[in-house]
């Protein structure tokens, strides 16, 4: 427990400043790019990360649960031929892949998206997509033998490097007439910054390999089986996320479209609510991220030496500390969340959706440390499916509701809400069958109703706005947390336990 406990505060710490530096990265390429140039890169990276997800074909989640059986079973000699298993399909998949996304870029471009401009950014994109598959495989490996620093410390590499870049490189090539040329650079920084977070990690994955004792037993060929077995599963769900939030952007222009709004106005929305309101209301999120990487390789060893406590334990702790992080920033973003958009990104229009999103993006929170546990515990299909649901809900409800003239792109952002609920009902759901979890409904339902105590009373008790913005989301936290502990949501033990935490070394 320890060491799971280590890996996850260290993890959480590392994308806590990873987080950081993106968001300062966001609100540098909103300030000197502009919002239809940030528009255009947004409708671009979708399509970069449903090419990649072609490309790893989920080998790297794969990866990480085989490395940890065989670990915990005493089978370590077997890694490294995991690991040449796992590059070949890679290499297979890339060869397929990365050609047919190249011949693929014209179309997508000129008539799906509508805007023959963003092709430059596109085919940056897919330069991308090597650097960021061979990462993936690494991330993999240090994930499977629960060695999260290497991790944790390639994210912050790759964010520094978009921030030094945005900052001082794109003024420098910044093209006044040209927003999709501007789009494109700015791809371009996300590659050069990929490829200094992928050196770092080849560098450590050498250096651990060095250090790994050297075993005289002659160790076959891993089988592609095992590793498939969990890689297709994952890379179905992954896929279909990918592929749904592939053609977010597209049903989004389209509808919109349908609805009387010009392409470059709907570019431009498209970017203020995938660029800046999503990503703001998923800041606080570092912490289930952290929580969902580690999950797999510690439940699927908990699970391989079927120890049920360990189990129940660690899948209870995720579960409770990820609904606690999605209740305050529910309460935070529905009370604050359009003053932030606005003081932050200078955006003029489309802050007020925060407080439509923030109560629905509470469940977003607990998705993926759920979809976590059903890949550990063997349920990764179950796990795919909800997320397939999910996605096509999100796209059929976007789709009638933007394009009513009435609607507009509030009925997108009501349709990506809709997607997030189903999801993670669904993942709920399918938890709950698993008795050996022991997992119900009101882990998530109690502090979902302190979040809405505090929405309510927050605003009678202490009227909003006779302090700075920063000191009235503290105010609001504090508030929040004031009835976590009268409702026992939050006792003095987790607070020992996290004093616990910062002792371990």
């Amino acid at each position: 427990m320890a060491s799971y406990i280590r890996g996850t505060v260290i993890l959480m710490a590392a994308v806590f400043l990873s987080k950081l530096f993106g968001f300062i990265y966001r609100i540098q390429f909103m300030r000197i790019a502009g919002e239809e140039a940030v528009g255009i890169y947004m409708t671009a990276y979708p399509a970069f990360i449903f090419f990649l997800s072609l490309v790893q074909l989920g080998v790297p989640i794969a990866i990480a649960k085989v490395i940890a059986e065989l670990d915990a079973k005493g089978q370590s000699a077997k890694i490294p031929s995991v690991m040449k298993s796992a590059t070949f399909i890679t290499i297979l998949t890339a060869t397929v892949f990365i050609p047919v996304s190249i011949l693929f870029v014209p179309y997508l471009a000129g008539t799906l998206l509508s805007n023959p401009a963003s092709a430059s950014a596109l085919y940056a994109g897919i330069a991308i997509v090597p650097i960021a598959a061979v990462g993936g495989l690494i991330r993999g490996y240090f994930q499977g033998i629960a060695r999260i620093e290497e991790t944790a410390w390639s994210q912050i590499i790759e964010q520094l490097f978009r921030i030094m870049l945005i900052t001082w490189f794109l003024p420098v090539i910044l093209s006044p007439d040209s927003t999709a040329m501007n789009a494109a650079y700015a791809m371009v920084i996300t590659l050069f910054a990929e490829a200094a977070s992928v050196i770092y990690l080849f560098f450590k994955y050498k250096q651990q390999k060095r250090r790994s004792p050297i075993s005289n037993e002659k160790v076959q060929n891993y089988p592609f089986e095992p590793i498939l077995a969990v890689a297709l599963p994952s890379s179905g769900s992954r896929l279909f996320g990918t592929f749904t939030w592939f053609l977010e952007p597209i049903i989004f222009l389209r509808a919109l479209s349908l609805s009387g709004i010009t392409a470059v106005a709907a570019t431009s929305l498209y970017g203020i609510i995938s660029g800046v309101l999503i990503p703001l209301l998923l800041f606080p999120a570092f912490i289930p991220y952290a929580l969902s990487v580690v999950l797999v390789p510690a439940v699927s060893g908990a699970v391989a030496s079927t120890n049920k406590k360990k189990l129940q334990e660690r899948i209870h702790l995720a579960l409770r500390l990820s609904a606690l992080t999605g209740t305050f920033a529910a309460a935070v973003f529905f009370v604050h969340g359009q003053a932030l958009a606005e003081k932050l990104f200078h955006i003029t229009e489309g802050g007020s959706y925060m407080s439509l999103l923030a109560p629905i993006f509470f469940f977003y929170y607990i998705q993926s440390p759920l979809y976590s546990i059903l890949q550990a515990t063997g349920d990764a299909k179950a796990g795919m499916m909800n997320s397939v649901y999910g996605g096509i809900a999100k796209l059929g409800v976007m789709f009638i509701l933007a394009s009513q003239p009435g609607l507009q792109e509030t009925g997108a952002v009501l349709a990506i809400g809709f997607g997030v609920l189903i999801t993670s009902f669904l993942h709920i759901a399918t938890l709950r069958k698993n008795k050996a979890t022991a997992t119900g409904f009101s882990m998530f339902a109690l502090p979902y109703a302190a979040f809405i105590i505090t929405a309510i009373a927050r605003p009678i008790f202490i009227p909003i706005g006779d302090f700075g913005l920063f000191t009235e989301c503290a105010i609001t936290s504090l508030f929040l947390l004031a009835i976590l502990i009268l409702t026992g949501q939050v006792k003095r033990k987790d607070f020992l336990l996290f004093k616990k935490l910062l002792k371990i070394h």
